[in-house]
């Protein structure tokens, strides 16, 4: 059998043998699975698309035990073709596809009109359960063999976090009427138990790559091979929604300053000889030393917005993009010298969300990561909480590394405040600590769960902090991390009108 693809799963033409023999640039086709030259040696790929561009033909390449955002467009070049090609089998697919088509319809035995009434109302206390955001149980039940988005790690962050799973309320006497296998919840409850291994769901987080709320999206294929961004060259991720005449271009052209996109050089040139825009075009509310913040509105600046998002959208797979800016404010980091404000991140924030959430994307670009900017964008948006009096959560489901990234920011900030209690010898409670720290509860709560602080000894709950996280805390306390000085800060909370809250169709 082969290695497992990059999603988790058996590589293409593990079912069986397939049919292999040579190929040419013209008779290879999407569903071969080839040896692609990458990182100076072949590996074998599927190709899922072939297109034709100004440099000539190229083949969208998935290769084997690679996360699904390593996938490229490849010229014929980089193709083997000494070595022979595995060719897809029609007929096996023809007799899948007969075989969806015919799934079986399972019968329902109707239950009686009082256990009706109890099905919904088991229902009922487990959807206002569901409603509560929680984000690692969140995390755990959005995995694919439950039936919801998939919610990954990147593989090269070696995800290693326990998970762990709320149980079900508890069923009256009078509820025993109805076997519980029957329910809705039930059923979810045993199709969890029988297939959940925690082994497989870390091999998962490790390989897998892909946070779409949309499954039609998972196979969507990447349609910008190279971006030119300032003075960066960068190679997007995912697919992204740009006009479909730039799919054959080599290379795009963005200015980073306004986020205009061209297709050739020359035109790009021109612009920036005409453009005089040097900073987002938003009020600036925070600079130091390091980074400035501009807050922008996306009413006002509704063409700057719209590309800002087109761009994040190469970076981020778990995201529908919206075309409408107008309910939302973007706040964008920068770095400044001599030319100007260069964009380094944003995350944006909805007018007024009715969850309560404090920032709906987030994003560093990739040329700024794991250079402790993501901290900083998530550190200044519960900054913006606390002045605004209010508890904040980032909008579900997170993607990947952005799952991470507040993980890590989430766990060093309790960890930090719980050892102040402890050094002062105070008790504290998780609505004290949500306070002090602008946090939600729930998130709070689960993030104690999942570090394993939380305690019941001698008939009431405690929180113990292991020393394997303080001597964690120590190490880090060595390592010079910027932060955001909240006296910087010049920024009131924006009060809208009902127009400018709501979408501009």
């Amino acid at each position: 059998m082969s290695p497992p693809g990059p999603n988790g799963e058996a590589a293409v033409g593990s079912d069986g043998p397939r049919q292999k023999g040579r190929a040419t640039p013209d008779t290879l086709k999407v569903g071969c699975i080839a040896f692609v030259i990458k990182d100076g040696q072949p590996r074998r790929a599927e190709i899922l698309s072939v297109r034709e561009t100004k440099s000539g033909r190229q083949f969208y390449c998935n290769f084997d035990n690679f996360n699904k955002r390593l996938d490229e467009w490849v010229s014929v070049i980089r193709i083997d073709f000494d070595q022979e090609v595995e060719w897809p089998s029609p007929e096996k697919d023809k007799q899948k596809e007969g075989k969806a088509k015919k799934a079986p319809v399972i019968p329902k035995k109707q239950p009686s009109k009082k256990a009706q009434k109890k099905v919904g109302k088991r229902e009922q206390s487990v959807v206002s359960e569901g409603q509560t955001p929680h984000p690692w149980t969140d995390f755990v039940e959005s995995q694919p063999q439950l039936k919801t988005p998939a919610q990954t790690d990147d593989a090269e962050d070696k995800a290693n976090a326990s998970l762990e799973v709320g149980g079900t309320p508890g069923v009256g006497p009078d509820e025993m009427e109805l076997d519980e296998d029957e329910t809705p919840a039930g059923l979810a409850k045993k199709e969890h138990e029988a297939s959940f291994s925690r082994e497989e769901e870390i091999e998962k987080l490790r390989t897998s790559g892909s946070m779409t709320q949309n499954p039609a999206e998972i196979s969507r294929i990447r349609n910008i091979s190279k971006t030119e961004f300032g003075r960066f060259v960068l190679f997007p991720w995912y697919f992204s929604p740009y006009p479909e005449v730039f799919s054959q271009e080599d290379c795009m052209f963005i200015c980073e300053f306004c986020l205009s996109y061209y297709g050739d050089l020359k035109s790009f040139s021109r612009h920036r000889q005409k453009c005089t825009l040097q900073h987002p075009p938003g009020n600036e509310i925070y600079r130091d030393d390091f980074v400035s913040f501009f807050e922008i509105d996306g009413r006002r600046q509704r063409t700057w917005c719209r590309n800002l998002c087109l761009l994040s959208k190469m970076f981020l797979d778990h995201k529908t993009l919206y075309y409408d800016v107008d309910p939302f404010l973007f706040y964008v980091m920068t770095t400044r010298d001599e030319r100007g404000c260069h964009l380094i991140g944003y995350f944006s924030k909805e007018k007024e969300s009715t969850d309560g959430y404090n920032v709906a994307c987030i994003l560093t670009l990739p040329q700024y990561q794991r250079k402790g900017y993501g901290r900083l964008l998530i550190q200044f948006s519960y900054e913006l909480s606390k002045i605004e009096g209010k508890l904040g959560s980032p909008e579900k489901p997170l993607s990947d590394l952005g799952l991470l990234s507040y993980r890590q920011y989430w766990s060093e900030n309790i960890i930090e405040l719980l050892l102040g209690f402890s050094e002062r010898d105070e008790k504290c409670t998780i609505e004290g600590i949500a306070a002090q720290l602008a946090m939600t509860t729930q998130d709070v709560e689960h993030t104690l769960q999942v570090l394993k602080m939380q305690v019941y000894h001698k008939g009431e709950h405690k929180i113990v902090v292991p020393e394997k996280l303080i001597q964690q805390r120590e190490k880090a306390k060595l390592k010079q991390k910027r932060l955001i000085d909240p006296e910087r800060i010049q920024w009131k909370p924006p009060v809208f009108t009902a127009s400018s809250r709501t979408w501009g169709w």
